[in-house]
């Protein structure tokens, strides 16, 4: 039986490089281009994942030509004012995007895009820390993501310190939010399906602000969910039906491979193959994309949260098996336009 990974007090997987090292495959369609759209780096107690774990995972064989970087409190300020130490982390990422863009690295550009945090609760006190966070990227910020995903049950859990209730319905958060059109920055949603009302009124409520919903919207499979997925698939349709028409949000297809979505492949003797994972996740990605449209759902890895449960080669295998059948325009959007275009890459020579 193979080692089961570790009991942690972080609601993510510990990553065993040698139970990963179980599963290869070669590399699908090796020269289509990916823009990475949601990954994390970090250095905590349960794992590290900083420059040379992300290069390594980008260098597996598939063609990354650039990454996004999203928030996930990494070398915050130790002092100062608490709403502008969460600039430490931008300054940190954003050395990692100039070394990466030295090109001694490869011809990828990890971090191009960063999307970092500020408290939004300050409502329009925002500003002068957007503005800090726009400093310290040197021209790569282009979102910023606040921790909002929450659920009453404690079975139902993705982040270490999680959030209060109800932020997306606030009045000062949502003045935070307007706040960021006038930046020209996103707002990354991570929200469960249980919260998708919350997400849906956000949007109405923000109009001109761009909105990305991250996860395939969260539909959850732990907890009180388990064994109901035909139940949660209904919901969660319903509710990413009317988001969907809303012209100003995009979304994130990936984050499947969280324990708060009930999935378990983690529990295998070796790691699922691509083939598995798109058979997997057929119901949820071709639903988006049908819903979306192309043009506005973009492919993520969410690593290394994600990591926990398969490698990066076999996930990206899996996404272009679920596209195999869509034209080169859409698969282009899907893979690395709509990324380029909702995160403003190539913009002001950063890449």
């Amino acid at each position: 039986m193979a080692d089961q990974p570790a009991a942690s007090a972080s609601p993510h997987l510990q990553v065993r490089p040698d139970w990963l090292a179980l599963t290869r495959e070669d590399v699908l369609e090796p020269g289509l281009p990916i823009v990475d759209a949601h990954h994390h780096v970090w250095d905590r107690a349960t794992g590290r994942y900083l420059f040379d774990e992300l290069m390594d995972d980008i260098g597996t064989g598939h063609n990354i030509v650039a990454t996004v970087f999203v928030q996930c409190r990494s070398m915050y300020r130790e002092q100062g004012q608490e709403a502008m130490k969460p600039v430490g982390e931008v300054e940190f990422i954003n050395g990692l995007a100039a070394q990466s863009a030295s090109g001694q690295y490869g011809p990828a550009r990890a971090c191009a895009a960063i999307v970092g945090f500020a408290d939004l609760m300050l409502g329009e006190d925002a500003a002068p820390v957007i503005e800090a966070l726009q400093q310290a990227g040197n021209g790569r910020l282009r979102g910023i993501r606040n921790t909002t995903a929450w659920h009453a049950d404690p079975a139902i859990r993705s982040n270490p310190l999680p959030p209060p209730p109800g932020l997306l319905l606030d009045a000062r958060f949502r003045a935070g939010a307007r706040l960021l059109a006038k930046h020209d920055l996103a707002l990354d949603i991570w929200a469960y399906h249980t919260q998708l009302d919350e997400v849906l009124a956000l949007a109405r409520a923000c109009p001109d602000t761009r909105l990305v919903l991250d996860h395939c919207g969260g539909p959850l499979g732990a907890g009180p969910y388990a064994g109901r997925r035909d139940e949660v698939m209904r919901q969660w349709r319903t509710a990413m039906r009317d988001i969907a028409a809303m012209p100003n949000v995009s979304l994130k297809l990936g984050g499947l491979g969280m324990p708060v979505g009930g999935w378990d492949f983690h529990l295998q003797e070796a790691p699922p193959a691509s083939a598995q994972l798109a058979a997997a996740w057929q119901p949820y990605i071709e639903t988006c994309i049908e819903l979306f449209g192309p043009a506005r759902c973009m492919f993520e890895s969410n690593f290394p949260v994600d990591k926990g449960m398969f490698g990066y080669g076999s996930l990206w295998n899996a996404f272009k098996r679920l596209t195999a059948g869509m034209s080169p325009d859409e698969r282009g959007s899907l893979f690395s336009g709509t990324a380029r275009e909702v995160y403003r890459l190539r913009e002001g020579g950063q890449w």
